[in-house]
């Protein structure tokens, strides 16, 4: 077995970057992204800054042009991108699911649906040991089975064996408290040792544990609850400041109080206890902000509507689901792009408190660290945890790969600083302009100016401590 030696992958459909991180908390080096959503591009190049991103269509893209961001990507983590025989390890990525997915029409001849096809030629072209897809249950269903069944055959003419049946996962099965399904598909060229699909490592406990008995006895140990999650973090009413920006700096005290509530879940998010299965690169950033967390004004009827829903029920008029601080948080949706509606999938309501929830308190839901950051706005940020793999569930399918490939990489010594916090205040032209991106092609384009990005990292733009 090698060691020391951390596999390289690429991230196709990237997003803000869930399933990169899950891949990097594996051991892998994510050397590429290719990110179509130019405010998704940016937010995944602040978080991975060593990564190379491309901000543009797999539908158009050139391997050759995927190949050299790789190598740049190499550079920037610090090896040698000439010894490199050009071939990645993995290559992985979600295409959009909207075509699949239930919420919505479903149909077969979705444009979209092809997307999955083009995730096909570029592993084909590009040849990387292993591949990883992950979309909605939805494309195993109904007819939509059929081109689940066509990709697999053509994947299996271009050399390629696919580990069956494929496997639809459960996100609350890996230690992340939402009930969020997923399907997955792993494939292996022909020359490689087929990996095997991750089995759960916690007993997830019911979404509503109201009204349940307590958790039988099993071989996993009883995963975290969504107030393992979100307990800790303040009341956002607390801060005035978080009614128009996300981010507030929050006092020594106010930390410390914080931190000795956090659950062994939080704490982890928050890099005060030492996950061993975490091999990412460890982040630079400041624990006294408090980040992704503007506040959301509500009517004073919605308030009274929410404060009188039951925990672990629905509220009937807005259909928003009020979480159980016991059970699991259902599932985070994105909703759809301005270029197909905008229309903003319902959030939780807190356990506790009666609005919904912050983006941070998402990204706890997610098992996104706290040192990850989504866009500031609150559409845009909830749309990109929406988006995402969870990174745990990222992590345990590249767990299986990382063991078929019979290496043992190691934790990085060297950290990472973020990107220019810039990068999370950009307009979709904006962040257009920035990566050089067709305006033609990019989704609903807004009129504002683009602004200048420096190249040295800047520091975030933050208030007195409160």
């Amino acid at each position: 077995m090698r060691s020391n030696s951390r596999p390289i992958g690429i991230d196709l459909f990237s997003g803000a970057g869930g399933l990169s991180l899950g891949f990097e908390q594996a051991g892998f080096d994510v050397v590429a992204s290719v990110e179509y959503d130019p405010v998704h591009a940016a937010t995944h190049e602040f978080n991975f800054p060593h990564t190379q991103v491309i901000c543009g269509s797999v539908a158009t893209l050139d391997a050759e042009a995927l190949r050299a961001a790789a190598r740049e990507g190499l550079g920037r983590h610090g090896r040698d991108a000439h010894t490199w025989d050009g071939r990645p390890d993995v290559m992985f990525g979600g295409p959009p699911c909207q075509g699949f997915s239930f919420i919505g029409k479903r149909l077969i001849d979705d444009p979209r649906n092809q997307l999955v096809f083009h995730f096909l030629r570029i592993v084909t072209e590009l040849r990387p040991r292993y591949f990883v897809m992950e979309n909605v249950p939805g494309m195993a269903r109904g007819g939509h089975a059929s081109i689940l069944e066509q990709l697999i055959r053509e994947f299996g003419g271009a050399g390629y064996r696919v580990v069956q049946p494929h496997r639809i996962l459960n996100a609350s099965d890996f230690g992340v408290p939402q009930d969020r399904k997923r399907l997955f598909l792993i494939g292996a060229c022909e020359t490689e040792t087929l990996p095997s699909y991750p089995v759960p490592s916690v007993r997830p406990v019911p979404k509503r544990a109201i009204g349940q008995t307590a958790i039988s006895e099993g071989p996993y140990p009883q995963g975290p609850t969504v107030w393992n999650a979100i307990g800790d973090l303040p009341d956002l009413d607390d801060f005035a400041r978080l009614s128009d920006s996300d981010t507030v700096r929050l006092t020594k005290a106010r930390v410390a109080s914080m931190e000795a509530k956090a659950s062994p879940y939080a704490r982890r998010l928050r890099g005060i206890e030492i996950d061993p299965a975490d091999l990412s690169y460890g982040r630079v950033w400041d624990r006294s902000l408090l980040t992704g967390s503007t506040r959301t004004a509500h009517t004073d009827v919605s308030t009274k509507r929410f404060r009188a829903t039951a925990r672990g029920t629905t509220e009937p008029i807005s259909r928003f689901y009020k979480l159980d601080p016991r059970g699991l948080c259902n599932t985070l949706r994105a909703g759809s792009g301005s270029e197909h509606g905008a229309f903003t999938s319902p959030r939780p309501i807190h356990p506790y408190l009666p609005r919904v929830l912050s983006n941070r308190e998402a990204a706890r839901l997610h098992s996104f660290p706290d040192w990850f950051r989504v866009h500031t706005t609150k559409w845009h940020g909830f749309r990109q945890i929406g988006n995402a793999v969870a990174p745990l569930v990222g992590r345990a399918v590249a767990a299986q790969i990382v063991t078929a490939l019979n290496i043992a990489p190691s934790k990085p010594i060297d950290t990472i600083e973020l990107g220019n916090v810039d990068l999370l205040d950009l307009t979709m032209s904006q962040a257009a302009e920035y990566f050089g991106a067709d305006k033609n092609a990019i989704p609903a384009q807004r009129t504002r100016s683009a602004v200048t990005i420096k190249d040295q990292r800047d520091h975030a733009r933050v208030p007195t401590p409160v």
